[in-house]
C-alpha cells in the first residue's frame, strides 16, 4: 500500500522522514502475527499505529480493544485482563470474562506498558509464549489466540535495570519496535497539522479559520510541543474560540501556550527570536551565571565583614579576589555581564571571617520525587486522585511511590 493513500485512510497528516519510516514498518508487519512495541513521547499518537496494525491484518474482523494499563488499579488488572471466577475476591459476586477471552482472534492494544505490574507481567508473559491464562480464582488452564501489540512513553530498559519490569517481557513484546518521533522533530508537519485542525474546527462550526503571521509561524515551529499532537491541537482550537482577530500574532500565540511549558519557548535576543542556541552558548551563560552567583556571595560575606567592624583598608591588594568583566556570545550577538561592584576580600587566614554553613541541596532526583509528592499530598489534603493528576500520573503509580518512599497515609 502506498504511503500517501495509507494517510488518507487513517487521517495522518505529515511528511517527515521519521513518520514515513514508522508507517513502513507498521505496513510491513501488518499481516503477520509478531507483536509489537510502539515507543514515543505522550501525545505523538502511538494509537493510531495500533489501530493501522490491526486494519491491514487477517484479523480485521475480528474485535480490537485498547487498554491503558495505566488507568487500572493494580488490584484489579488481573482480572479486567485474564478473567476471575465467583467468589474469588471480594465483590466477585459472579465469574467474569477477561479481554483475553473476548476479543479472542483479535487484538489487544496495550497503552502504558510500563506501569503493569509485576505479576500481571508475569501472567502476560505465558500468554506471548504458550497462548495459555489462568483466570482469577481459578486452576484451569484456558487456550487464547490474541495478536497484542503494546506501547510506551517511557524507557523499559531503565525500568528493566530497576527491577520494574521483566527483562525477558521486554525481548518478549520487542520483537518489532516502531519508534514514533515526537513533534519537535518533525517541524515541517508542525504548521500543516496546525492548519489541518483549524480548519476542522471552522467547518464543525461554521466559522472562519484561524491563521498566523509569519511570527507566530515561527514561534509555533520553534516550539518544544511536551505535549505533542494532543497540545498542539489543543492550541489550535483555544485560538479558533478565543481569537479575536482571525490573523494571530505571535503575542497572542505565546498566551495560549501552558504555564508548565512556557519555558520551552524560543528565547528572544535584541528583538530577535532564537530558539536553536549551541551548546557551546549555553554553557558560556550557565559559568557566567555561576561567576556571577559567586560574586553575590563575595559581596554577602564583604557586608557580614563590615558590620563587625573590620578594617579592609589595609588588606593588600595582590591577594584580593577581583571580578573581572567578561563577555559572551548567545545566538550570535554580543552581551558583556556588569558586576554592580567588584567585591574585595582578604585571602590572609588570621583575619576574622564569620563562619557561614552552606547546605548543599539535594541532587537525588528520588529526593525530589518524594518532596513533590509530600506537597501535592499536603496541597490535597491527601486526596490521591487530585494529588495525582496535579502531577500528571495515575492514582496506581502515585499509590506504588506512596509506599516505595514509605510516605505515612
Amino acid at each position: 500500500m502506498e504511503l500517501q493513500s495509507l494517510k488518507n485512510r487513517f487521517g495522518i497528516i505529515g511528511t517527515s522522514q521519521s513518520l514515513d519510516n514508522a508507517l513502513s514498518i507498521a505496513v510491513r508487519v501488518a499481516p503477520t502475527n509478531l507483536t509489537v512495541l510502539i515507543t514515543g513521547e505522550s501525545g505523538v499518537g502511538k494509537e493510531i499505529f495500533s489501530q493501522i496494525i490491526h486494519q491491514l491484518s487477517p484479523r480485521k474482523h475480528e474485535p480490537f480493544i485498547a487498554v491503558n494499563c495505566g488507568a487500572i488499579p493494580e488490584g484489579t488488572i488481573d482480572s479486567e485482563l485474564f478473567g476471575h471466577e465467583k467468589g474469588s475476591f471480594t465483590g466477585a459476586h459472579e465469574a467474569r470474562k477477561g479481554y483475553f477471552e473476548t476479543v479472542k482472534g483479535g487484538t489487544i492494544f496495550l497503552d502504558e506498558i510500563g506501569e503493569m505490574p509485576i505479576g500481571t507481567q508475569a501472567r502476560l508473559l505465558r500468554v506471548l509464549e504458550a497462548g495459555e491464562y489462568i483466570r482469577v480464582g481459578s486452576s484451569k488452564v484456558q487456550k487464547t489466540d490474541v495478536r497484542v501489540i503494546a506501547a510506551t512513553n517511557i524507557d523499559l530498559t531503565e525500568f528493566v535495570k530497576k527491577g520494574k519490569f521483566r527483562e525477558d517481557l521486554y525481548y518478549r513484546l520487542n520483537t518489532v519496535p516502531i519508534k514514533v518521533a515526537p513533534l519537535r522533530e518533525r517541524k515541517d508537519d508542525i504548521y500543516v497539522l496546525f492548519r489541518k485542525f483549524a480548519i476542522d474546527f471552522a467547518e464543525r462550526y461554521k466559522t472562519t479559520p484561524v491563521s498566523l503571521d509569519d511570527e507566530a509561524r515561527h514561534l509555533l515551529m520553534n516550539y518544544t510541543w511536551p505535549g505533542n499532537i494532543r497540545e498542539l491541537k489543543n492550541v489550535a482550537e483555544q485560538l479558533s474560540v478565543l481569537a479575536k482577530e482571525k490573523l494571530v500574532t505571535a503575542n497572542d500565540l505565546k498566551h495560549h501556550f501552558s504555564e508548565v511549558t512556557r519555558t520551552s519557548l524560543p528565547a528572544v535576543v535584541n528583538g530577535k527570536m532564537d530558539g536553536d542556541f549551541s551548546e557551546r552558548d549555553i554553557l558560556y551563560k550557565l559559568f557566567f551565571d555561576l561567576k556571577k552567583d559567586l560574586t553575590d556571595l563575595k559581596k554577602f560575606i564583604f557586608d557580614i565583614a563590615s558590620r563587625q567592624n573590620l578594617d579592609i583598608s589595609k588588606f593588600p591588594a595582590e591577594n584580593n579576589y577581583v571580578l573581572d568583566n567578561p563577555t559572551m556570545t548567545v545566538g550570535g550577538e554580543m552581551n558583556h555581564y556588569e558586576p554592580e561592584k567588584p567585591v574585595i576580600l582578604e585571602r590572609n587566614t588570621e583575619v576574622f571571617h564569620p563562619h557561614v554553613e552552606v547546605e548543599e541541596e539535594s541532587l537525588s532526583i528520588a529526593d525530589k520525587e518524594k518532596e513533590l509528592i509530600l506537597k501535592a499530598l499536603k496541597k490535597h489534603k491527601n486526596r490521591r486522585r487530585n494529588a495525582a493528576s496535579d502531577l500528571g500520573i495515575s492514582e496506581r503509580t502515585l499509590y506504588r511511590k506512596i509506599k516505595e518512599y514509605n510516605i505515612p497515609e
